[in-house]
């Protein structure tokens, strides 16, 4: 009987939303749910809560190595799907007893585009093309109540906003954005929810005391801001892991990239993107301090209205 587990190495919750689709299709080809190895920051716990294709996580953490072992060898697998090319994530699974073992080609990472190499490794696999675009399977209920509880309204833009990042490179100005919601709150009625964790909470600040209509979610986790995202038509901010949701709540998204690889917005349709001033598809590289200062904010307001319009 076939049981298989997926491993995935990749701390971000945006780098998991890239992999949903790939995690869907080998659960199609087994034709049950299959259980995922994963660290607590990609939310592996929410994202997958009403997932038909998932059962079960399991939290990779800094779990000692046989602990690891021990924890899943008892369950079975047959069958083990790792998206990365560690050594010891395939011992891990090899120890584990599991007999069919798929991974990256060892040494590989660094010449990796993290969106292809996911792709091209799955379709190799299961042998069949695949689209990289998913979804996020939700519960209607709880959408509905958080509709009633944030008085949403069809004449209202609602718009998920992405102000913070990873790190501070990644982030264009707070200045910026709050200017730029000034410019859409003059010319429609909006609602911002701006999205981020507790580290994010002077920026927020910053935006809610300049910016009417505007909603923090840093008190929020991940399952309580789901159902935000879903209700949501539009995302507006930098590459975050909140976009990456948003995209798979089928959202337009607008994203603006200044600091990170663009394979990042080339795997769902519905991620449009910014880049600095000067950067194409083809040249940008991403890992870039200064480009931040390059962005062009009249692109920025340009795109948004397009997107919101």
């Amino acid at each position: 009987m076939n049981k298989a587990l997926i491993i995935v190495k990749s701390p971000g919750i945006g780098d998991l939303q890239i992999l949903l689709s790939y995690i869907h299709h080998v659960s199609k080809e087994i034709n049950k749910p299959v259980s995922i190895l994963a660290q607590k920051s990609t939310a592996a716990r929410a994202v997958f809560k009403y997932d038909k294709h998932v059962d079960e996580i399991i939290d990779l953490g800094q779990k000692d190595f046989f602990n690891i072992i021990n924890e899943i060898k008892p369950k079975k697998f047959n069958q083990c799907y790792i998206y990365n090319d560690s050594i010891r994530l395939w011992l891990i699974a090899k120890l584990a007893g599991i007999s069919k073992i798929y991974h990256y080609p060892f040494f590989s990472k660094k010449f990796a585009n993290f969106y292809k190499t996911a792709k091209n490794f799955t379709e190799k696999v299961l042998q069949k093309k695949i689209d990289a675009a998913s979804k996020i399977y939700w519960n209607n209920i709880s959408i509905e109540k958080v509709k009633k509880d944030y008085n949403f309204k069809s004449d209202v833009k609602n718009i998920v906003c992405g102000i913070s990042a990873s790190g501070p490179t990644k982030r264009w100005d707070v200045n910026n954005y709050i200017k730029l919601f000034k410019e859409l709150n003059s010319k429609f009625h909006c609602k911002f929810f701006l999205a981020g964790g507790k580290n994010d909470e002077i920026l927020i600040k910053q935006v809610m005391n300049k910016v009417d209509g505007c909603t923090s979610l840093s008190e929020l986790n991940m399952e309580q801001i789901i159902p935000i995202i879903a209700s949501c038509k539009y995302y507006i901010g930098n590459d975050t892991g909140f976009g990456h949701v948003a995209a798979n709540l089928n959202a337009k998204c607008l994203m603006i990239f200044v600091d990170s690889p663009i394979n990042y917005a080339l795997w769902n349709n519905n991620i449009k993107f910014i880049l600095p001033v000067g950067e194409t598809v083809e040249s940008f590289r991403g890992h870039n301090a200064r480009a931040k200062d390059k962005i062009s904010f009249d692109e920025v307001l340009k795109k948004s209205l397009e997107l919101i319009s």
